[in-house]
């Protein structure tokens, strides 16, 4: 994986992320979802070098990024603060604009880097998701009993750190295996990375406080944002699984169109874990949407 990609860890925001790189040319940022590391775009980061230089980078509280304790207000885990890291490691690799790639809990980061950075990032792709505040207030029964996970985690410490910590790959692999293609996305090796890095220590406490901070200081930046009529002003690409939930119970391209000026989107063929499904259809949409702004692009 990543065969010719490079290794770094770099002091951003105050603390250090973990992060590889490989390629030339524009900047293409790639943020994982939960309970993943950066490992989940080893199927697509060297297509994507081909054309990019591409940094794919572990959340903090995730691989082996740091993963900080968490705060009363959970402002250390707030998106914003993730956003910054982001925002700072790409600026500290030489890259004062550039795209974004992100999945899930990376996408939600990814928004909130594009709303209070859009000088930063010239364009947006996110990967099966809904707009956070629009998941929070439209959540119903099928969509609670499919993504347990979400109340689960933003009990009060130290109930699910606990509780995961006891076992973390009976954790993983009933987050990641109950959804529509089962297990068979990921590979040995990725799977094997997924373990060691939820493993670690303070790794269940760093997302359990990127959940809490999600269904808490997050929904006020996002509410404040609705409230003052501030939209993503960038081009943005949405996609997601035709086999997923997201798709199932939400309405994903109407609910981007309410906060984003310039929007697209569609499904893939795919459930919820695109990068590791749907590898070549991802490729065959990231060029799309991103070259054509390249000069000597397609």
């Amino acid at each position: 994986m990543f065969a010719s990609f490079e290794s770094g860890r770099c002091q951003v925001n105050g603390i250090t992320v973990n992060y590889r790189k490989g390629g030339s040319g524009q900047g293409l940022l790639l943020l994982h979802g939960h309970p993943q590391t950066h490992v989940m775009w080893h199927k697509i980061a060297e297509p994507l070098a081909k054309h990019f230089t591409v940094v794919a980078a572990d959340l903090r509280g995730y691989g082996d990024s740091d993963k900080p304790a968490g705060d009363t207000e959970h402002l250390a885990y707030s998106k914003r603060q993730m956003a910054l890291d982001g925002i700072e490691l790409m600026h500290a690799l030489g890259f004062v604009k550039f795209d974004v790639l992100a999945h899930d809990r990376g996408a939600r980061v990814a928004c909130r880097m594009a709303m209070d950075h859009p000088d930063a990032v010239k364009h947006l792709i996110t990967l099966d998701i809904a707009p956070t505040l629009a998941m929070y207030e439209q959540t119903n029964e099928a969509f609670a009993r499919a993504y347990w996970h979400w109340f689960f985690l933003i009990r009060p410490a130290p109930f699910p750190e606990t509780l995961i910590e006891a076992d973390p790959e009976l954790y993983l692999r009933s987050v990641m295996g109950t959804r529509s293609a089962g297990m068979a996305p990921f590979t040995d090796a990725a799977f094997a990375e997924y373990l060691r890095c939820l493993a670690l220590p303070g790794a269940a406490h760093g997302l359990c406080e990127d959940y809490r901070a999600s269904a808490s200081i997050d929904l006020e930046h996002d509410r404040s944002d609705r409230q003052a009529g501030r939209k993503l002003s960038i081009p943005l690409l949405a996609l997601w699984g035709a086999d997923g939930v997201v798709g199932r119970c939400f309405d994903p391209l109407g609910e981007w169109q309410k906060v984003a000026i310039d929007v697209r989107g569609k499904a893939l063929p795919s459930g919820h874990y695109i990068a590791e499904e749907a590898p070549e259809h991802l490729i065959d949409e990231v060029l799309g949407f991103l070259l054509p702004s390249i000069p000597g692009g397609r």
